[in-house]
């Protein structure tokens, strides 16, 4: 079973990481969908997609829930029948999910060149330009990106704006580390975040330090 990382961020509160290389067929065995999310995955056209929304039924299952624990709000947002909070997260190979007591955000991403073209959208990258290695920026660039995602799917307020309702404190890559602060409309939310690499990807978790 290919369950690649479990992080124990604290006593309430997990990481699973599950890396893809079953076909959808293995993933769907033993699997009870409820019928909003079998239909989901009917109308998936992407094998790559219909193969990361299983294995993350397989990552509930290793975490004590099944997909009728679970369910979306109206902004889209996940949440266990138990009370406790869950976020989801699925790039090409790669599918994870944080379930923690607290409220939570995960995000994987592949590392890309791509991201070069879009900084400009998420981040100011003028606050950048002192990283002359063109990979190292790809990395931080990246980071930036998944702590953002983390705290955007956390927060879950329509409206919210990562370049400007979003801000990440500056870190070193070695860190693995930083905090970051969500302020929209009359509220603020501050976030202490985790981030790691592996097999060109990365991914950072987002868990809630404090309300204001």
């Amino acid at each position: 079973m290919p369950l690649y990382k479990t992080i124990t961020v604290n006593n309430a509160t997990k990481v699973f990481i599950w890396k893809i290389e079953e076909s959808f067929d293995w993933l769907s065995k033993g699997i009870e969908l409820t019928e909003n999310c079998a239909n989901r995955v009917a109308g998936m056209k992407s094998d790559i997609h219909r193969s990361g929304f299983m294995s993350i039924r397989h990552l509930l299952a290793l975490a004590g829930y099944t997909d009728h624990d679970l369910y979306y709000d109206q902004n889209g947002k996940p949440h266990l029948r138990d009370s406790k909070h869950i976020s989801i997260t699925h790039s090409f190979n790669f599918s994870a999910i944080i379930v923690s007591d607290a409220e939570v955000g995960i995000d994987i991403e592949k590392q890309r060149n791509k991201i070069l073209k879009i900084a400009h959208k998420f981040t100011p990258i003028q606050e950048y330009r002192t990283i002359a290695n063109e990979d190292a920026l790809i990395r931080k660039l990246t980071i930036v990106w998944c702590a953002k995602e983390s705290l955007y799917k956390s927060f879950a307020e329509k409206g919210v704006s990562f370049l400007q309702n979003i801000y990440v404190e500056e870190f070193a890559l070695e860190d693995l580390k930083t905090t970051a602060t969500v302020t929209y409309k009359d509220e603020t939310e501050k976030y202490n975040v985790d981030y790691l690499e592996f097999e060109g990807f990365t991914c950072a978790y987002a868990l809630l330090s404090e309300k204001q």
